[in-house]
């Protein structure tokens, strides 16, 4: 089964064959740390994981790099109306990044790079460029020189025209030519700065990532990822500051971008105001919840973000610990290991099929809930266990049904597991001495701890109800 991918650079779907298929490399551009990350943030991480856990169970080597911003001037803007050191923010933004992203389940990347850690790799592609006539040093700046690159434009499929029109482009009298941008910047002396050729400065934005791609994963990498929101400017003016330098402007195999995340019509956007952070919606539902909701719609489109999509994605979740839940009795041996390590074929087709065809998350979620309905109507504890520990393999391909059961159910409840075994077991006995108002009480008790329960022909099952 090959693994399709969309290209945005060719504009169509096809299949991914590797630079080297015994170790794949890819590339997610990672946020810029001013400020607590939202959920839109999370919809690409969220993405780009689960990209990464495809392709760890289809080839044997996958190094996935996703870098940190820590030198911007929204850092530097948001440092000022803080009034703390510049570093100081950086450095707490980035740990709460973190910690944000571990509740929705990412998984750490191999190597997560900040540009302030690599000054000296930037200065080396800077004055590569202006030795090869592609940049250019003008009143203390240096500037790539857009019209040296014939192929600019080229990733997005745009003309020159088409790619300024309505874009933020700074006016300068420096500049050679308006498109151009810039590479290197000088420094007041109350604003981080390294020394460089140029005099002290600090670098633009786009070579940033160029220089991190280059240190860590070399010339040429198979994916290169982000949200549709970066591919003009920012990978636009990646691919041609790369692409000179390497003189290989098909350094990456392919482009991928996600989709925007919007409230209402509008998208999630910081500066537009209109943002949902993780950490806040955390207070609320749980990380688990949340990322479900992300693999609710495909990558590539647009995902409304609302409390109904939350709550159809808890319940949607609920039900699949639900059908786990309901295995046990028949489950009595430990399932198999679910390590995303394993090769391709030993995971459900229902599950990674769908996401070898360009990440087609929807359709691999119907495809785990089609594995919970089959698990619900198993007989045999061989049957059970062998649905149980496909679901488990295809939950660990989209970072779900990571929790154990009995603390999913038990998350918000008062009550634990063995208390409320121990009271529906009183309850039953209780129900079969016909003392039925010791056991309407004991239901009421379950009840005003968070626990409701329901009689089924197999037993007595509970869930855990959120107070109004």
């Amino acid at each position: 089964m090959d693994i399709n991918l969309y290209d945005t650079k060719r504009r169509a779907k096809r299949p991914f064959e590797p630079i080297d298929p015994n170790h794949v490399k890819i590339y997610a551009c990672g946020p810029t740390v001013y400020d607590r990350v939202h959920i839109g943030n999370g919809l690409s991480a969220v993405v780009f994981d689960v990209l990464v856990r495809v392709l760890r169970a289809c080839f044997p080597k996958v190094t996935y790099i996703r870098n940190i911003t820590d030198i911007d001037d929204k850092i530097n803007n948001r440092a000022r109306e803080l009034n703390v050191p510049i570093q100081t923010l950086a450095q707490e933004c980035t740990d709460a990044l973190q910690e944000d992203y571990a509740a929705l389940g990412i998984l750490p990347p191999d190597v997560e790079p900040k540009a302030t850690e690599h000054i000296d790799e930037i200065i080396v592609m800077i004055s590569s460029l202006i030795r090869q006539e592609h940049a250019y040093e003008a009143d203390g700046h240096v500037l790539f020189y857009v019209p040296s690159d014939p192929e600019y434009g080229s990733l997005t499929n745009k003309s020159l025209d088409e790619l300024l029109d309505g874009a933020r482009v700074e006016v300068a009298p420096y500049k050679k030519d308006p498109k151009d941008f810039v590479l290197w910047k000088p420094s007041t002396p109350d604003l981080p700065g390294w020394d460089s050729p140029w005099g002290r400065g600090r670098p633009g934005w786009h070579i940033e990532c160029s220089a991190m791609i280059r240190t860590h994963l070399g010339a040429e990498i198979d994916i290169h990822g982000g949200g549709t929101d970066l591919a003009f400017p920012h990978h636009e003016n990646e691919m041609a500051q790369s692409g000179c330098f390497h003189k290989n402007h098909d350094y990456v195999r392919y482009w991928m971008h996600n989709g925007m995340l919007n409230l209402g019509s509008a998208k999630m956007s910081k500066s537009l105001g209109n943002i949902q952070t993780i950490h806040e919606l955390l207070q609320d539902h749980a990380g688990e919840t949340l990322r479900y909701a992300i693999l609710s719609g495909h990558y590539r489109q647009s995902l409304r973000w609302d409390d109904e999509l939350i709550d159809q994605s808890e319940r949607s979740l609920t039900s699949l610990y639900q059908a786990l839940r309901n295995s046990e009795k028949l489950c009595t041996t430990d399932g198999e290991d679910v390590s995303t390590n394993a090769s391709h074929n030993q995971f459900p087709s229902e599950v990674i099929g769908p996401l070898m065809d360009d990440l087609n998350t929807p359709r691999a979620l119907a495809g785990m809930h089609e594995l919970a309905l089959r698990l619900n109507l198993a007989t045999t504890s061989g049957a059970a266990r062998e649905l149980r520990d496909q679901m488990l393999k295809g939950g660990s391909l989209l970072g779900l049904l990571t929790r154990d059961v009995d603390a999913f159910f038990t998350q918000d409840a008062t009550l634990d597991p063995e208390d409320i075994r121990r009271l529906i077991a009183e309850r039953a006995a209780a129900k079969a001495k016909k003392h039925y108002d010791h056991a309407d009480a004991i239901r009421a008790d379950l009840l005003s701890n968070g626990i409701a329960i329901e009689d089924t022909r197999d037993g007595t099952i509970w869930k855990v109800v959120k107070s109004q």
